[in-house]
């Protein structure tokens, strides 16, 4: 934990936070404890970012965190109005990690009080909640991002400058899975897991590389699954997905991109995190995979439970520094931090009359600008009414984007119009 500097005329980002589970221990809260030292930005100088509030449905784990780590007191809020009271309290932008299905509402709240606001991905479950919130940042002139922390990891951001420098040449299709133990979804998540699925909570990341890598037009969403274990096998809740989407780039071909996720893995599983990627291209292929980074560990009584067999130490990592100090890094970190940087290149990079000139700049950012987001959004709204429509006995649906009907149209087996999910274009 970093001490903080003390000279008063250092500014300070006041940052709240919407939700404190297992997502704000492994990188918002290594953040703030870091940022509370200082950050230099060349463009917008010396700041400090501290954690000024939370809103969670009890308090206990604000409390919890406070008491645990000794961290300069901030506001707790719970119930009703924590989101409302958190932004009362006078914080300079919001960090929603809620829920997925609880994002929008504080998001737009934060946004509608002037905040810049950074949500987790999924960001929200329909493109009339993205539009909502992205006018709403227009019209308040603020920030409005996606935490997209996968793009961030070193394997992701090297194939896509191959993509970019043209070294692998035209992707032909894909395959992306990511298995995570029974932990998360009978522990971790149970309080809110009833109706939701791991394809919402965990494709999305791949959604996005997917879309921010090699661009091209989203045509059709296509998903199943399997039930039994979390919940009722008839019931809503889902253990697994498998999602598939085909996209048409500006030659005219077409690829297929199929997403495996599931949240029921044995919690003894070596990986604890499973994850993998193939693209095929028309002159290469690109495999990856997190077990095969090169580090394999065991020690007595310890893995593959309290400490794991496999570790990515790229995402997140608990480290002492050769001059020893002790750290917290990696890329589900720096995009937090990332983020912070903008907001400060916003407000601190320049006077007054040209933060709308830094504003525009920012939000062009299209790895996690809300705007930019819209073909993720579809087809996570896509797979959810699928799903949906799955749980209540009409399997095999098919989402048409962009069609003759309009942007998102839900086809059933059977029925000869479509279910329409959007009217406008995607």
């Amino acid at each position: 934990m970093s001490t903080p500097l003390s000279d008063a005329t250092i500014p300070v980002l006041r940052g709240g936070m919407v939700g404190m589970g297992m997502i704000f221990d492994e990188t918002y809260a290594p953040f703030f404890e870091t940022a509370r030292g200082g950050l230099y930005d060349a463009a917008a100088g010396l700041f400090r970012v501290e954690l000024a509030g939370a809103a969670t449905r009890t308090g206990d784990r604000a409390a919890a965190y406070q008491s645990r780590t000794g961290i300069s007191p901030f506001g707790n809020f719970a119930g009703e109005s924590a989101v409302a009271d958190l932004l009362a309290s006078g914080i300079d932008f919001l960090c929603v990690a809620s829920p997925d299905d609880k994002h929008f509402e504080a998001a737009r709240l934060g946004i509608e009080a002037g905040r810049h606001v950074i949500i987790e991905k999924p960001s929200v479950l329909s493109l009339d909640e993205l539009d909502q919130l992205a006018a709403l940042a227009r019209e308040n002139g603020v920030l409005a991002k996606v935490v997209y922390h996968k793009l961030l990891d070193p394997d992701h951001k090297k194939l896509r400058t191959l993509v970019q420098d043209g070294v692998l040449s035209h992707v032909n299709n894909g395959y992306c899975t990511l298995l995570e133990p029974k932990s998360i979804s009978g522990s971790q998540f149970a309080s809110w897991i009833t109706g939701r699925n791991p394809g919402t909570y965990v494709a999305v990341h791949y959604l996005k590389l997917i879309d921010f890598t090699f661009g091209g037009r989203l045509k059709s969403v296509s998903c199943t699954g399997q039930r039994g274990l979390v919940g009722p096998s008839d019931g809503p809740t889902w253990d697994s997905t498998q999602l598939r989407l085909v996209y048409e780039y500006e030659s005219g071909r077409e690829a297929a991109f199929d997403i495996h996720t599931s949240w029921v893995t044995p919690d003894n599983f070596p990986g604890y995190v499973e994850q993998e990627v193939q693209f095929r291209f028309d002159n290469g292929v690109w495999n990856g995979h997190s077990r095969k980074r090169g580090v394999e560990l065991t020690v007595e009584d310890r893995t593959p439970h309290e400490l794991k067999t496999t570790i990515n130490n790229h995402y997140n990592g608990s480290f002492l520094e050769p001059w020893n100090a002790r750290s917290r890094r990696g890329y589900g970190i720096e995009v937090i931090e990332r983020f912070a940087r903008e907001v400060a290149y916003v407000e601190l990079g320049g006077p007054e009359e040209g933060r709308a000139g830094r504003l525009a700049e920012m939000a062009a950012l299209d790895y996690n600008d809300l705007a930019a987001d819209r073909q993720v959004v579809a087809a996570v709204q896509a797979m959810e009414a699928i799903l949906a429509k799955h749980a209540v006995g009409e399997p095999n649906g098919l989402v048409e984007v962009n069609g003759k009907h309009g942007g998102l149209a839900l086809f059933l087996p059977g029925k000869s119009e479509p279910e329409m999910l959007y009217q406008g274009t995607v």
